[in-house]
């Protein structure tokens, strides 16, 4: 009798443990979807460390939440995670080996409802990283993506939203995908991500009313392509070494309404680049505060283009400050507001009654940079001593020289004061950007006092 009653204890025993516990998979992996369905609406998953089946489905309301060493295999086929139902929250967990087919948009983390959060995960070797579709105020946060290693073109990007209104995507970190995308999608708010190794930074179309906030995009093909939206903010962000076929900091094609303040450009093939942007007859845009330095081009614009205004930026040694794309005059554009336009590197132009404002108007008429303007295949000279001979040709001899590109009444003097770069203790890269930047930007400052003194010397 006393057998019999241990034989049922210890029955009982392993139900009670079974019902608590993983169980393995047929690959050996742990069992995930099962813990899943157990946990009922509204309630919170705290899932061991453990290697588990990916595959899975989240059909209710819930938490997942990962403790140290959660690992979830998709083994080669699908998805990681799908999340169909609102008010979810992934979290602290590791999502890789996805599926390769984009027809089917294999993701670490696919979302098909609103008010989803993914915070806190790490997701690699993936296909597409973290996808929602019709997700509307969520939240994707503190994230690290990865991608296969795989041809750029056959990767998914790492993080796409579609129609996936009022969203919120900050301080993840997305290497080596193909894009991240943000399309149809209104009331974003994109903040503090560092984006690198892709092909488009970021990739906007048809989202209205966008905050774009303190990210780093560098190292890409393009930093930011932003298309057919109207009321962006673009603040503070880092657009360095993006040297693609195009190679924009940012690209700005049927844009309305954009405003951009204390970004930093730096070593680009092109800063900025403007195509029929604003597009609105009465829109006007503003770009103030912004850093264009070492870059190829600094602003590039289509012909046509009118309407923008610049002020209180610095341009800094780039090999053309403002290009026209097939020649021509920028009538239409400012480059001053109340009194005060932007500092030139190469303005040599004085200050008599020492106001930080140019005697006399910067004028952007060299002759090398309007030729390559006109035949872009020419910057393959650039630098070299028959470039500086066209250029000074055109100086010598006004019948040469040809209408100025850009005007700028009252250029600045002196570089304007720009804020510390908001970085985090983790990011090397930019704080050493920021070093370098603020170095050269307090040279030049030096630079131009000591011209200045030797003037007033002078006189």
């Amino acid at each position: 009798m006393i057998g019999r009653l241990l034989v049922l204890v210890a029955a009982l025993c392993v139900l009670i443990v079974s019902a608590v516990s993983p169980s393995a998979g047929s690959e050996g992996l742990l069992d995930l979807q099962s813990m899943i369905d157990r946990t009922g609406a509204g309630e919170t998953l705290r899932v061991p460390s453990g290697v588990y089946e990916g595959g899975v489905t989240i059909t209710e309301p819930m938490s997942l939440i990962g403790e140290p060493g959660v690992v979830i295999d998709a083994g080669g086929d699908g998805n990681g995670i799908d999340v169909l139902a609102p008010d979810v929250r992934i979290q602290g967990v590791t999502v890789r080996n996805t599926g390769k087919s984009l027809d089917r948009e294999n993701s670490g983390i696919s979302v098909n409802a609103a008010r989803v959060t993914v915070v806190d995960n790490v997701l690699e070797d993936v296909l597409f990283g973290i996808f929602l579709r019709e997700a509307d105020d969520s939240l994707v946060a503190d994230n690290l993506v990865g991608a296969k290693q795989i041809d750029i073109a056959r990767r998914g990007d790492g993080i796409r939203l579609w129609e996936s209104h009022g969203t919120s995507v900050m301080r993840n970190r997305v290497n080596d995908g193909r894009d991240v995308v943000l399309w149809f999608s209104d009331d974003l708010v994109i903040e503090g991500n560092h984006v690198r190794g892709g092909r488009y930074g970021l990739h906007f179309m048809y989202s209205d009313n966008a905050v774009v906030k303190g990210n780093h995009l560098t190292g890409n093909s393009v930093g930011a392509f932003l298309m057919y939206s109207r009321s962006l903010v673009f603040d503070d962000n880092v657009l360095s070494d993006n040297h693609g076929p195009s190679g924009y900091g940012l690209g700005l094609k049927d844009m309305d309404g954009v405003t951009a303040d204390g970004n930093r450009f730096v070593g680009n093939r092109v800063g900025v680049y403007l195509d029929n942007s604003p597009w609105s007859y009465d829109v006007y845009q503003h770009f103030t505060h912004n850093l264009f330095a070492y870059n190829d081009i600094g602003v590039s614009f289509l012909p046509s283009v009118k309407r923008n205004v610049f002020a209180e930026n610095a341009f800094i040694d780039n090999a053309e400050q403002v290009g026209v794309q097939g020649g021509g005059t920028l009538t239409g554009n400012e480059w001053a507001v109340d009194g005060r336009g932007n500092y030139w590197s190469d303005f040599a132009g004085y200050d008599a009654d020492g106001d930080g404002i140019g005697d006399i108007p910067y004028r952007l008429e060299e002759l090398y940079s309007t030729l390559t303007d006109n035949h872009p295949e020419l910057r393959f000279f650039g630098e070299t001593p028959s470039a500086k001979a066209v250029s000074l040709a055109g100086e010598m001899f006004p019948v040469l020289r040809p209408r100025p590109k850009v005007e700028d009444p009252a250029p600045l003097v002196r570089v304007p004061e720009f804020d510390p770069l908001a970085t985090d203790k983790g990011s090397a890269r930019a704080m050493a950007l920021s070093a370098s930047v603020m170095l050269a930007v307090a040279g030049l400052v030096i630079s131009s006092a000591r011209t200045t003194s030797r003037r007033k010397e002078r006189t």
